[in-house]
């Protein structure tokens, strides 16, 4: 009986720890995923993407409160992007993506990424990589054998064990060759594949003692508590003699650190303490797991369990999903007011936060700083507050390190209040926005960045804001030496604008600058008060003088072209130094350019860029950019485009079988190119039409053909649709003549997930078809012969699920007989949750649909809610 419960329990805890995709609008370059065979046989030579997934950020170094061997830490195992595969490499398009900002509290973060259907060894992306770097963060990719209920292969275990003759391990290897080429720090380890033995146990031991013999210095293996040294799956929750087989054996350093599992709310983790010391390994070694991707800061954690009577802990802590804030979240916003109280505590729910049992770190320890409160992402890009782009992005490689302290508000009377504000920046997408109301009595101090910084006699200390106030009424607060206070007065009107005041800091020359805080009480006029601030910098003047050299080598190395219109681009340049990023502009005719990307590698995909009118050529400029955001000289490159195209007809409508007098609305599909339409509607009202879209009238029963020709000045092209039109007073019979019918299919994930759901007419309660594999169908008897007009497709988001399971492409055919196949419909870039294929009305009684690209990403299930097929 507890063995029964302890598989259930293993089935669910994985559950939780399977990574569901998300929906995806990668272009161009993505991050990697392998199943192992594909790990083995990978090289960047050979990876066209490989260059763009490269980190060019170093691991900064960290103030540390005090030895880290000897006090404990925070992992976090966060799923950065919510998806497997299809992540592109450098940032993406969109505003809302997951911008962690709580890096200070972390000291190890963990990728969390992979599937049996996408690929089960993951780098972390490159922007991550760059984002955990800049903030002193290791970061570790993730090994995911998935159990078997979930795809797991007792194959992929064994492939990923395979020894040379000489005991050297193949994938070992290109795990290290991969992290070394990419620039992280590390792998998680998870083996939770059932099926293994003490042979396989010994093995995977031998595996991690090759990694540790081969790895570089400061190089992090971590192992979860998984599998034991008899090789069963059976999770342990604290350090015990049957998992310590994979963390220490005797003298040998098996594991650098151990993750253990989330049930140890029943007893104290001074058991895993115990255990550490007596095989000679620190406790904070050992990281106790806490589960909160549901539950976020309503999660249940027995605290008591992990600190002890004088408020340390007994190990390190483990934190599974704190991108639960993320996720549970509609808007940047509500993500990051959940996230802030989820590591500084919600007392309203009464979680401590992580705040309460970890300190803070920063990386700010050498010159220069300089920050524009950018979190990564934007619904715009500003540069020197103005708009250079009102594009959309993410790119993580591009966050600011954020305040160490979120937010520390201290004063008197009515406190005003910080927040991120997307709606206004100076550099990026974002700035500090402090605003309340005040009395005369309101004094507030706003503590940002924890620093330790040696002034010179050059260092200068710059703020960047904007206000509708008369005067600012701010002062600007340095500590120094953690006890000396010193306020420098901002007094530049802004006038509504952005204004920069710089302070000359040679008076604290040879002082330590401990902390930056902003202090407002010069209160005027009583009421509403707002300020932005955009830019603090602190750097030394010299240094700020040198802008970045000209870049060498630009050259457009790779371009796709979509319809002579969209182009897919790909530069790359020479490496430089002492350059923070490079930022790339598109060049207009006009002389006006536009902010398209930024990036701190020396390569660059742009992707799904519009053709501006019929230009020939576009321009691209390169502009390095300086720690202290000083612009050097740019580089220009230009790239020639195909020759402008003819269009390409196309059209569809609402209904092919309507009565007499009604109408039917008819949409051009016609290729974006077309500048004027010719419509020709045999037995319709009108006959002709000039417009994109018409409305037609058919008085008269019968079978009538429409063409439509499209043109523009490179040419034109004809479509025309024979016997497309059928009216007729049956019209009114037809119906879902799929409804209930027999089906055959090739093959269902479960019993429960044949292709008979798929025709039920009940896309509630998960009904559906799920099918695995390479060649997946379904084929539905409709009975008797029908004349068909029009089919609907209803894919996984209908029936609640991620939009990454929308079946990306498919086919819809028809027969007679079941043999001779004719096709109907053919759909290769569906994102859509719910498809409607209207037809020329046909005769058949088999409908069959087949699958191509089951989903948005890398994941090879279909899935299937409904097939309505509409005939009489």
């Amino acid at each position: 009986m507890k063995n029964g419960k302890k598989r259930i329990i293993g089935s669910l805890m994985f559950f939780v720890l399977f990574l569901f995709p998300l929906a995806v609008s990668a272009e161009g370059p993505t991050s990697s995923h392998w199943y192992p065979e594909e790990l083995l046989e990978w090289s960047p030579e050979q990876d066209p993407d490989a260059a763009y997934n490269r980190s060019m950020v170093p691991l900064a170094k960290r103030v540390e409160s005090s030895d880290r061997n000897n006090a404990p830490r925070v992992v976090a195992l966060s799923a950065l992007n919510p998806h497997t595969s299809g992540v592109p490499s450098q940032g993406g398009k969109e505003f809302y993506a997951n911008t962690f900002a709580f890096w200070q509290y972390v000291d190890v973060m963990v990728y969390w990424a992979g599937s049996s259907g996408e690929g089960i060894i993951v780098p972390p992306s490159a922007d991550v990589i760059d984002a955990s770097h800049r903030n002193g963060v290791p970061i570790l990719g993730n090994v995911f054998f998935p159990p078997k209920v979930y795809g797991g292969k007792e194959e992929w275990v064994d492939q990923m064990l395979t020894q040379r003759e000489d005991g050297s391990f193949p994938a070992a290897d290109k795990l290290l060759e991969v992290a070394d080429y990419y620039g992280f720090d590390g792998w998680f380890i998870n083996q939770e594949t059932e099926g293994g033995d003490g042979e396989q146990a010994e093995k995977m031991q031998e595996f991690l003692l090759y990694l540790q013999e081969n790895k570089p210095t400061d190089f992090e293996i971590m192992w979860y508590d998984s599998m034991v040294k008899s090789g069963d799956i059976d999770w342990q929750n604290y350090l015990t003699d049957e998992n310590t087989y994979f963390l220490q054996d005797e003298d040998r350093r098996v594991s650098d650190s151990m993750f253990l599992n989330f049930w140890w709310r029943g007893g104290s983790q001074e058991r895993s303490y115990e255990k550490a010391l007596e095989i000679g390994r620190s406790p904070y070694d050992l990281y106790a797991g806490i589960d909160v991707e549901a539950n976020g800061t309503k999660t249940s954690v027995k605290w008591d369990n992990l600190v002890k009577e004088d408020g340390s802990l007994w190990t390190s802590l483990g934190i599974y999903r704190p991108d639960w804030a993320f996720k549970s979240s509609n808007a940047m916003n509500e993500f990051y007011q959940k996230e802030e109280a989820f590591w500084t505590g919600d007392p309203e729910v009464n979680w401590p936060g992580i705040a309460s049992h970890f300190t803070k770190k920063t990386t700010i320890q050498s010159l220069p700083f300089t920050t524009n409160f950018n979190t990564g992402s934007g619904e715009f890009f500003a540069i020197d507050g103005e708009k250079s782009s009102e594009q959309e992005w993410n790119n993580r490689s591009l966050q600011d390190i954020l305040p160490t302290w979120r937010w520390k508000v201290d004063g008197e009377g009515e406190l005003l209040n910080p927040a991120f504000d997307w709606s206004t920046s100076y550099y990026g997408g974002s700035s500090l926005k402090v605003h309340g109301n005040r009395d005369e009595t309101s004094k507030t101090t706003l503590s940002l960045y924890e620093t330790d910084v040696v002034i010179t006699k050059d260092t200068k200390f710059s703020i960047t804001y904007k206000t509708d106030e008369k005067k600012p009424e701010m002062d600007v607060q340095l500590d120094f030496d953690r006890d000396k206070t010193s306020l420098m007065e901002v007094k530049k009107k802004s006038r509504g604008g952005w204004v920069t005041q710089t302070f000359n800091l040679t008076k604290f020359k040879g002082q330590h600058l401990s902390a930056v805080s902003l202090h407002f009480d010069k209160v005027k006029e009583p009421g509403d008060y707002e300020i932005h601030i955009g830019e603090i910098k602190i750097y030394n003047d010299k240094e700020e003088k040198d802008k970045p050299k000209k870049p060498t080598g630009l050259e457009v190395s790779q371009t796709h072209f979509n319809d002579g219109l969209y182009a897919d681009v790909r530069l790359s340049w020479n490496e430089m130094d002492d350059v923070k990023q490079y930022e790339v502009y598109r060049l207009y005719s006009d002389g006006s350019k536009e902010w398209v990307g930024a990036t701190p590698n020396h390569v660059l995909a742009l992707n799904d860029l519009k053709r501006d009118g019929k230009e020939a050529a576009t321009s691209y400029e390169l502009v390095p950019v300086s720690e202290e955001l000083v612009r050097g000289e740019g580089s220009v490159v230009t790239m020639d485009w195909p020759a402008y195209p003819k269009p390409e007809a196309d059209f569809r409508v609402d209904q092919t079988v309507v009565r007499p007098g009604d109408k039917v609305q008819f949409f051009s599909e016609a290729s974006e190119v077309t500048e004027e339409w010719e419509w020709q509607f045999e037995g319709g009202q009108p006959e002709v039409s000039s417009e994109e879209n018409p409305v037609v009238h058919y008085p008269e029963e019968g079978l009538f053909s429409v063409t439509l020709t499209a043109r523009n000045t490179s040419g034109e092209d004809v479509m025309t649709k024979q016997a497309y039109i059928y009216v007729s007073e049956d019209a009114d019979a037809t119906r879902n003549v799929a409804l209930n019918k027999s089906t055959e299919s090739s093959g269902a994930c479960a019993p429960s997930e044949g292709a008979d759901k798929a025709v039920d007419g009940e896309v509630e309660n998960n009904s559906k078809w799920c099918a695995l594999g390479t060649d997946q169908w379904m084929v539905v008897d409709l009975g008797d012969t029908h004349h068909l007009s029009k089919f609907i497709v209803k894919h996984a988001e209908a029936g609640g699920e991620s939009p990454a399971f929308n079946t990306k492409s498919f086919v819809i055919e028809t027969s007679m007989d079941g043999e001779t196949w004719k096709e109907n419909v053919s759909v290769d870039d569906n994102q859509a949750a719910v498809t409607e294929h209207t037809i020329a009305v046909t005769e058949a009684r088999f409908v069959r649909l087949s699958i191509n690209e089951p989903t948005q990403t890398g994941d090879q299930a279909a899935r299937i809610y409904e097939l309505e097929v509409y005939g009489y």
